[in-house]
């Protein structure tokens, strides 16, 4: 059974306070610093709690009475047919008064769910909407006529509002799967955002300048001409426009009773708000205040355009000084990592909610996205806009009555299972209907040193079985804070290392003291690999990540061999809490650690600490032959190309041997993620931008070190045995001469 995880009720807030709250209606929409939650409600009170891509959101509480439609589901209103010869609002100014009367009550309700959301009854469940999607869902045009209702887009649109409702926010970067209406559902937002606001600019930027020009007269023109007259300001210039669209007249901000006053046209301020669009470049928009900016396919991107720095050129078009003042609306699916793909997967992963500064504010200002493919593929949505994940038991209907008879999940894997044979093909396949992020920005196999095949088979694998894996993630520390006693480790989701396995109890910190000196006492089992730093921090708070990774080796323990058992990708504040890190770790295990000496403060640390004997000799030279340097701390140099080459090769053994589909068909057990991938980017030639690889690649050496000894030559003088020999020929044997 599909387990999703896009979406969860959550409970941060005690249920008194939200009642007390609530019966003084104290709820104020948008980011409520007091309890770190965004508020979507415009009346005070606040019903569910929930939580998206890490971003806590309340919603509004339902109504007493929730409209019901006959068929238990969303359904499109029909527009009355007599508002419907209305044009404009000249048209509606000329009605006789007595008939206006009538309709007062349905435009302001339309008005109001324009505002504040729509609650409706979808399968017995009373379901809200945001004003935007009620916008998109009832008064919006697409290439299929009109939309479906789906949780997907109703999600998405749920977390776009708090984006907007949140001070701190510029707003959503998403990464999606083809055909998830991103397109269109953007294009509405843009219209209506734009027929409401006075003095304004809407701009549309895609991966070209045509692309951008064809959302703007496919979608964003044909949606805004066929709005209702009360929602559509009169426009300025062609009916169809191919560069600018522009709201001149009537309204300042358009409203019921402003289109009902008896104000002549003259009197009337026009809005003056524009939407057009430009051409693909790092300076578009340069200069412009912006209150919307769409950027559609913002991750195909292709040199020599490069998404990160048009963000950061667009981001002062939404701002004036510190205050937020417009919002970009950021959706793709990706290319292959070079051809711009790269750009936004660093732009999608500097958009993360849980990691912001200190005016709480994410690296890149936006909060990113991603909803899997298996919540919005066409053929496997429910009636009522549900997806249909596994195969149903019960007869299930799509949105027009088509039987739905098994899961996305299965066809989604029987696609990938076709493809297998093509691996450039099947990534190109993962990029386009990804269900986790590791599949989007997944990499063609070209330009690796490594087997990509093995590495994404283990990827795969992992993101499948993630839940049953049982990686652990904490942080170790001494026993009552005494350093060089026992080490504990303790769970800590926001803690640095990775485990996947720990020792038995009883040869947990075994460690030994010889000469004075402390010794590991399971190195039989295995070593740890370490790509270390020197320097707390750098200028820009910026600088490569220290790794660790510890590695098993055969034997007769109670312990997995041949398996990566931790990882550690991290920068703490200051170095010395990374040497502490790496010297609890290798304490718990008992074991060596072999770490690249051209950054040598962590070795002269271990030393200083009396854990030399920790601190692993280059296993390629005998103990005569190490340098002054390497026989006081050990370690083994980055500069030789001999080095570079062994430790690249050490890395495809292990691949070959124990990564991705074995012999027997069961997987490899290398669980870690952020090292398979780093070590599919491998490039030998710029070895200090992957650190996991050189840490996990020092890690193989380090259990493998015998089959980098040297094989030292025993030289053997010759011995000049002089046996004479004779020609036996003749009567007389005569001696024969050299």
């Amino acid at each position: 059974m599909y387990k999703q995880s896009l979406v969860n009720t959550v409970e941060p807030i005690k249920k008194t306070t939200i009642t007390r709250m609530n019966r003084g209606k104290k709820w104020k929409y948008g980011y409520n610093k007091e309890h770190d939650l965004i508020v979507l409600s415009h009346n005070g009170v606040i019903g569910e709690i929930i939580e998206i891509q890490n971003l806590i959101i309340a919603l509004p509480k339902p109504p007493k009475e929730v409209y019901k439609h006959e068929k238990n589901k969303w359904v499109r209103q029909e527009y009355p047919k007599e508002l419907s010869r209305i044009k404009n609002i000249f048209d509606w100014r000329s009605y006789p008064e007595d008939s206006k009367e009538k309709w007062y009550d349905y435009i302001d309700e339309e008005f109001k769910r324009r505002d504040e959301g729509f609650w409706f009854t979808n399968n017995g469940k009373p379901t809200w909407i945001t004003g935007t999607h009620y916008m998109y869902l009832q008064w919006s045009k697409i290439d299929v006529g009109a939309p479906d209702f789906r949780e997907a887009n109703r999600l998405f649109y749920i977390f776009w509002e708090a984006c907007k409702a949140d001070k701190r926010c510029y707003g959503m970067c998403y990464l999606k799967n083809r055909r998830s209406g991103f397109s269109f559902m953007s294009s509405a937002e843009t219209v209506n955002l734009a027929t409401l606001a006075s003095d304004s600019r809407y701009g549309i930027l895609s991966k070209t300048g045509s692309d951008a020009k064809k959302m703007f007269t496919d979608k964003v023109v044909p949606i805004s001409i066929n709005y209702p007259f009360f929602f559509k300001p009169i426009q300025d210039g062609m009916d169809r426009p191919k560069t600018e669209l522009a709201y001149r007249v009537p309204a300042s901000k358009f409203t019921r009773k402003k289109i009902t006053a008896n104000e002549q046209l003259e009197d009337i301020k026009g809005l003056d708000t524009t939407i057009d669009w430009k051409n693909t470049g790092d300076n578009s928009y340069d200069g412009e205040k912006l209150n919307l900016l769409v950027h559609d396919e913002s991750g195909k991107w292709e040199r020599p355009d490069n998404i990160l720095n048009n963000w950061r050129v667009t981001k002062t078009c939404l701002r004036l000084g510190s205050r937020i003042v417009g919002k970009c609306m950021m959706g793709s699916t990706s290319n292959a990592l070079d051809k711009g793909g790269d750009n936004f997967k660093k732009l999608y992963n500097a958009s993360d909610v849980t990691s912001r500064n200190r005016n709480g504010q994410t690296k890149s200002g936006l909060y990113s996205l991603f909803i899997p493919m298996e919540w919005n593929y066409e053929g496997f949505i429910d009636q009522y806009g549900v997806p249909v994940f596994d195969n149903p038991n019960d007869e299930t209907l799509g949105p027009d009555g088509e039987l739905i008879d098994y899961g996305i999940i299965e066809h989604w894997q029987n696609e990938a299972d076709g493809l297998k044979g093509d691996h450039d093909a099947l990534n190109e396949f993962y990029r386009q209907f990804p269900r986790t992020t590791e599949h989007a920005f997944r990499d063609e196999a070209k330009g690796s040193i490594f087997n990509l095949v093995k590495i994404y088979e283990q990827i795969d694998y992992n993101e499948e079985m993630s839940r049953t894996l049982g990686i652990s993630t904490g942080n170790f520390q001494w026993v009552g804070g005494i350093k060089d006693t026992q080490v504990i480790f303790y769970p800590d989701q926001k803690g640095r290392f990775k485990i996947s396995w720990t020792p038995p109890v009883h040869m947990q910190n075994n460690v030994y003291i010889k000469n004075g000196v402390r010794h590991p006492g399971n190195e039989h089992m295995g070593a740890f690999g370490c790509d270390s730093y020197d320097i707390s921090g750098t200028v820009d708070g910026g600088g490569s990540k220290g790794a660790l990774h510890g590695l098993t080796k055969f034997s007769m323990e109670d312990a997995p061999a041949n398996s990566f058992f931790l990882e550690y990708l991290s920068r703490p504040p200051t170095a010395e809490m990374f040497f502490e890190d790496m010297l609890m770790a290798i304490v718990f295990y008992g074991m060596p650690i072999l770490c690249e000496n051209n950054k040598p403060r962590l070795l002269y640390y271990l030393r200083r600490r009396g854990y030399r004997g920790f601190s692993m000799n280059r296993p390629d030279k005998v103990w005569n032959k190490l340098s002054v340097a390497e026989k006081e701390v050990g370690g083994i140099p980055n500069s030789s190309e001999d080095i570079k080459q062994a430790h690249a090769a050490a890395i495809e053994m292990y691949i070959q041997s124990h990564v991705g589909i074995q012999p027997d068909g069961s997987h490899g057990d290398m669980y870690f993620n952020r090292t398979l991938n780093d070590w599919t980017r491998f490039d030998i030639t710029k070895r200090t931008k992957y650190d996991a690889t050189i840490s996990s690649g020092l890690a193989v050496m380090a259990c493998n070190r015998h089959l980098y000894a040297p094989n030292a030559k025993i030289e053997k003088p010759k011995i000049d045995i002089n046996i004479a020999k004779y020609n036996q020929r003749g009567n007389m044997s005569r001696i024969i001469k050299k």
